[in-house]
């Protein structure tokens, strides 16, 4: 059974492709992307296997 881990990570409107760009290179899986206390901020969950 593959094992998770899990982080929650704040994403900035104006900079959004190259912020989940740099997740995923790192490996991490975008499971969900909300709005933010602010209008620009969002709230971005990642997922990835554990090694």
């Amino acid at each position: 059974m593959t094992q998770w881990e899990y982080l929650t990570a704040p994403v900035l409107v104006h900079a959004t492709k190259q912020i989940l760009d740099n997740f995923g290179q790192d490996g991490w899986e975008l499971v969900q992307i909300v709005p933010g206390m602010n209008p620009e901020n969002l709230v971005a969950y990642f997922k990835r296997p554990i090694a």
